[in-house]
């Protein structure tokens, strides 16, 4: 290993011992904030903030159902964070990586303009040098490109390959660099860029789960029998993943949280030009766009909508997610939405490449089961999706997990989707990993010995020092 790579990997672990000496600091903010910002909607279309006449036209054309769900949810998806509900986009789910990957390099290469994206993991392998050849290729066409990778997540990611891209007239930007002399005003060893986007010529834009990395290559939908190395714990377990890709003018707001990073992490400028846009709305989905900003006032944002959500639910809640340790506040907002009649169901991982938040995750299990709520592991394929979806009509998809991490000390970009159309799509999904999960029943769990236990202790201990 050379000395720089040496350093790298000390300079890691130095942040992450200090990220365990200050992880105490965060907290999240009180529940009760939700009812003082319950006060007004915003739906906004490329012409700006719609009147309150068009926005009740606008339910009402979307609201099929004759309970008023969707009316319901757009009444609580209030200015939490001041971003708009933003009418008139085409959405379409992407369920594994290599869908997504088709779908993003489509785009690329349709690219006259720029290209903005951000990875927080962004790997030297055969994915991630494909994708770096493709950037070269449409840079060398003229169009402007820029890309943001995290350094926690880019850790073990060869300086070379950036070094390609940047000779090749890329920008590119490290965010949050391990060492602190590199002059960043708000710089802190806990704080990490976990968002996935990308977004072309202002017209399409992608958010979710999905890094740039081989781990995605396999599909976990389609699958033939497996092999020994495919199960569990094996090096080739597919990894089960969504995306989303969204055309219309949210994509503005997208690249608007990319410009946001990139200039908080004094990245040389980038093309301002116009952020181009649809000339007419391409579809029906109202969509809004959520950013995490650790110490900006609008900080808990995912926090606070994905609470609203739940507390709001009733008929359904179904949530499938990658990482699953939540506070008690969003313990007791299922528990309560089981005990009124909701129907809570988890997909969760069987196995993780975490295995501390696993086990972490784990210990919320027998309260939530005496709650009512129904929990399912995928044993099959590493879960590393984050998506939800509630009473049919709201939808959300994006890089933050329901944790402490997540919610506190993460950049995180979630995209939320409101309309029945797409949420059937979404309940479909989850029905085909609730099918590919194995449940959880209460007596399974009851019946678990004291090793299980002691794990799942120690993950709730450690859980906040990763």
């Amino acid at each position: 290993m050379g000395s720089r790579r040496i350093q790298r990997t000390l300079a890691g672990l130095a942040s992450v011992l200090l990220c365990a000496m200050l992880g105490a600091c965060a907290s999240l903010p009180d529940v009760e904030r939700l009812s003082a910002q319950r006060e007004r909607v915003r739906v906004a279309t490329q012409s700006g903030e719609m009147s309150k006449a068009r926005s009740a036209q606008t339910i009402a054309t979307l609201d099929g159902k004759e309970e008023g769900f969707l009316a319901r949810h757009l009444a609580v998806e209030q200015a939490i964070s001041g971003a708009p509900l933003i009418a008139g986009n085409a959405t379409q789910i992407l369920k594994d990586g290599p869908s997504t990957y088709q779908a993003m390099l489509a785009e690329i290469r349709r690219a006259r303009y720029f290209i903005h994206m951000e990875s927080y993991i962004f790997d030297d392998d055969a994915v991630g040098n494909f994708f770096a050849d493709e950037l070269i290729a449409k840079r060398r066409q003229g169009v402007d490109v820029a890309l943001m990778v995290d350094a926690v997540g880019t850790l073990s990611t060869s300086d070379a390959l950036f070094a390609r891209l940047r000779e090749e007239g890329i920008a590119v930007v490290v965010f949050n660099p391990l060492n602190p002399m590199k002059g960043l005003t708000s710089w802190s060893p806990n704080r990490r860029s976990h968002r996935k986007l990308l977004v072309v010529d202002g017209k399409v834009g992608f958010v979710g789960g999905i890094n740039v990395s081989d781990v995605y290559q396999s599909s976990s939908i389609v699958r033939s029998a497996p092999d020994p190395e495919d199960m569990p714990g094996g090096k080739n377990a597919p990894w089960r993943d969504t995306h989303v890709r969204i055309e219309g003018p949210a994509v503005a707001e997208i690249e608007r949280v990319f410009q946001d990073g990139w200039q908080s992490q004094n990245g040389d400028p980038i093309s301002t030009r116009q952020w181009l846009s649809s000339a007419a709305d391409p579809g029906s989905t109202i969509v809004r766009i959520l950013a995490n900003r650790p110490g900006a006032e609008d900080s808990f944002s995912v926090y606070l909508t994905l609470m609203s959500a739940f507390q709001s639910a009733q008929r359904s809640i179904y949530i499938t997610m990658a990482y699953f340790v939540p506070d008690p506040a969003f313990i007791q907002a299922l528990s309560e939405a089981a005990q009124r009649g909701v129907d809570v169901v988890l997909v969760l991982p069987g196995f993780s490449d975490s295995s501390i938040v696993l086990q972490a995750g784990r210990s919320n299990y027998q309260d939530l089961l005496d709650a009512g709520v129904k929990i399912y592991e995928r044993r099959d394929a590493l879960l590393h999706a984050k998506t939800a979806v509630v009473d049919g009509v709201w939808s959300t998809i994006g890089s933050s997990n329901m944790d402490w991490r997540s919610f506190t000390l993460n950049y995180e970009i979630n995209a939320v989707m409101l309309g029945d159309a797409f949420a059937a799509e979404m309940e479909g999904l989850f029905a085909m990993d609730r099918a590919a999960a194995v449940r959880i029943t209460p007596e399974m769990w009851r019946d678990r010995g004291m090793g299980d236990r002691f794990t799942e202790f120690f993950g709730r201990l450690f859980e906040r020092m990763l």
